[in-house]
């Protein structure tokens, strides 16, 4: 296969071992050392016990001999969070007006797949001050903060490609999940971050009714705007296996929207709270025979 075919397949299926190694023997020919830490790193997953720690020690030399030089492949103002033999393939960059141009030089990148847009300082700053450090406050009763960022600017990215989108703290209200909808070009997306974003129901609504988000296995939501209607709503997640909807008031009939969702049969984690849904709500999550039995079983111990 040539370079460019084995890095789309490398996107598409990090873990494939067999396209790792034919893409390690390309960057060798290449004088690209990464073309080796991919050789050392397979022969560390495989080595005897005995030999680890001598591998371990030659791949953390030659990372911390290239790494530098490895992440000035990036442009400055996008900071690497996971790297996988040597290449970045999640990146982070704080929203500004350059956000967006940066955004679209570090998704040329290589291998990189997953991102995160970060709020930015000020905001970070309003938010903390807003929400307090308190941990029994009426977060239900609360009136949200206008939205500080450009919402429509999102639909300006093309985020098509990614496997790993967070937005968390990005606090854009329903008009920034719309924009969102319209920014992600195909359904690879499998892990989607948006806790404390400010999203009501018709921000879910919309993110639901696009196709690209179909294949989203992984689901934060954490600290929005969500009723029973906005859960209805993520039946458009057919292939949920994770979802925290933490201080949602979803109430009993958000419990029982859950529960109807084709997803419920696959879920494996589901993070909610008591008051999230109530005790009829409770109720309904312990003796929902579409639940997995482990969860039915910690809602029967709430």
């Amino acid at each position: 296969m040539e370079v460019q075919a084995l890095e789309q397949r490398l996107r598409e299926c990090p873990d494939d071992e067999a396209a790792w190694g034919a893409y390690g023997d390309r960057l060798r020919h290449r004088g690209d050392v990464r073309g080796e830490l991919i050789r050392l790193e397979h022969r560390h997953a495989h080595a005897r016990p005995a030999d680890r720690d001598d591998l371990r020690h030659r791949i953390d030399l030659l990372v911390e001999e290239h790494r530098q030089r490895w992440d000035a492949e990036l442009p400055p103002g996008v900071n690497v969070e996971t790297r996988r033999h040597g290449f970045a393939v999640q990146v982070a960059v704080e929203w500004s007006e350059q956000a967006p141009a940066l955004i679209e030089q570090a998704l040329r990148g290589r291998l990189v797949t997953g991102l995160r847009i970060r709020a930015g300082a000020e905001a970070a700053d309003a938010d903390a001050d807003y929400y307090g450090d308190e941990p029994d406050f009426d977060e239900y009763d609360m009136p949200l903060p206008p939205p500080p960022h450009e919402a429509g600017a999102l639909a300006g990215i093309d985020l098509g490609g990614l496997a790993e989108l967070s937005l968390a703290y990005f606090r854009f209200g329903d008009a920034g999940a719309e924009a969102l909808a319209a920014a992600v070009s195909d359904g690879r997306i499998e892990t989607l971050d948006l806790r404390h974003c400010g999203i009501g129901d018709a921000g879910v609504t919309a993110l639901c009714a696009s196709p690209a988000f179909r294949g989203v296995r992984r689901l934060r939501l954490q600290r929005n705007r969500l009723t029973a209607e906005g859960v209805r709503a993520l039946a458009g997640f057919e292939r949920l296996e994770e979802l925290d909807l933490r201080y949602n008031p979803i109430g009993p009939a958000g419990a029982r929207a859950l529960v109807e969702a084709p997803f419920a049969g696959s879920l494996r984690r589901l993070f909610l709270y008591g008051h999230d849904v109530g005790d009829a709500g409770v109720r309904v999550l312990a003796n929902a025979p579409q639940l997995p039995t482990a969860l039915r079983s910690l809602w029967r111990s709430v």
